[in-house]
């Protein structure tokens, strides 16, 4: 088992900081070009603070890869030297190895944006990253549970430490993160709402988990206010209640360290991303449940909307995402309502035509 290094929160090296996992140098080299993939990492290095810290995260592990490719088969490759048959072989390669045509395309727009930037402080003439094809996206298809299934993980969670994390997943279809993030100031008893509005997000160095609290979410869609369901609330009011209890009963044993948030255990210990992932897994293992993922409990919740006739527009804001397509690509193959409602529409349209057309042909062969 892993140790939870626990910290208020883990930034990204500043503009001054050095990032200890770049590697090589992010200095400009003199009299010479960049080696390909040493640009990669001078160009994440430039841009790191206009970007999110999740996605710089993400950044990280890809140009590994891309690094880890170009090394071994072309040690010495100038930036300007790069081809596109290159990277396509690279894409290529990647894809035989059972990559998903998903990774690779995150690749891609990895190796793209950094060519775009050379061409644009005008290192490259042209970005030869514009001519390569990528391989076909699979159609992600999202794991859920029905209503009964949703009912019966609820009942095995009663008492458990994950109790209210896996409920307010399940009404809500929250992220992990936007749920260990929630702070009491976002709740409001007396107006009846819940407002998401910061998230927590893990990164491990060394096999140690630390914590990153992140006040602004990644878009505007992502803050939303919704209203507090009666079952929440009840769990949420037990919840506070607990808390003041504990602390007053362990005192200066009580965990201090995330005062204010509201997903912790009774010794005010945060309950981590990992061991909301890990001890999830290991729950729906134990009670012999259908696999799933914590994060298919958001799925099941857009399933039980859709299926209860709520619109796509309004999942898309209960859900937070930034665009309706985001919604749709994910969704549209469960709105099956909607199409029996399609399917009334126009046999209510065209019913009584195409009735009184077959009873007249009908009429003329009888001679009646």
């Amino acid at each position: 088992m892993r140790t939870a290094v626990v910290e208020k929160e883990v930034k990204k090296p500043s503009l001054l900081e050095r990032d200890p996992r770049i590697p090589g140098s992010t200095e400009l080299p003199s009299g010479s070009s960049f080696r390909f993939t040493d640009f990669l990492f001078y160009w994440l290095d430039s841009v790191k603070a206009s970007i999110a810290y999740t996605s710089y995260e993400g950044y990280i592990r890809n140009l590994r890869i891309v690094k880890n490719y170009f090394d071994e088969n072309y040690p010495d490759l100038l930036l300007e030297e790069l081809t596109a048959l290159q990277i396509q072989k690279f894409y290529n390669d990647m894809y035989s190895e059972g990559k998903t045509g998903n990774t690779v395309k995150h690749y891609h727009a990895n190796i793209h944006k950094a060519l775009k930037y050379a061409v644009k402080m005008d290192m490259l003439m042209g970005n030869p990253a514009d001519k390569v094809d990528l391989p076909k996206l699979e159609k992600y298809r999202a794991n859920f549970y029905s209503k009964e299934e949703i009912n019966h993980l609820l009942k095995v969670f009663e008492g458990d430490r994950l109790e209210l994390v896996v409920n307010i997943a399940a009404y809500y279809g929250l992220r992990r993160s936007e749920i260990i993030g929630l702070k009491w100031d976002a709740i409001d008893f007396d107006k009846g709402t819940l407002t998401v509005c910061r998230k927590i997000t893990s990164i491990f160095e060394d096999g140690h988990e630390q914590l990153r609290i992140d006040e602004n979410l990644k878009t505007e869609a992502s803050v939303r206010t919704l209203p507090l369901i009666p079952h929440i609330e009840k769990m949420l009011k037990k919840r506070m209640m607990l808390e003041m209890q504990y602390s007053q009963i362990l005192k200066s044993d009580f965990d201090r360290t995330f005062d204010g948030f509201v997903c912790r255990d009774n010794t005010g210990a945060i309950i981590t991303p990992e061991y909301v992932t890990r001890h999830f897994k290991m729950i729906i293992k134990k009670f012999n449940l259908r696999p799933l993922r914590f994060h298919d409990l958001r799925h099941s919740c857009a399933s039980l909307l859709l299926a209860s006739g709520v619109s796509m527009k309004a999942i898309q804001d209960w859900l937070g995402h930034s665009t309706f397509n985001v919604t749709a690509n994910f969704y549209s193959h469960l709105d099956y309502q909607s199409r029996v409602s399609s399917a009334e529409v126009i046999a209510n349209a065209l019913g009584d035509e195409a009735e009184t057309e077959e009873n007249e042909s009908t009429n003329e062969k009888t001679g009646s």
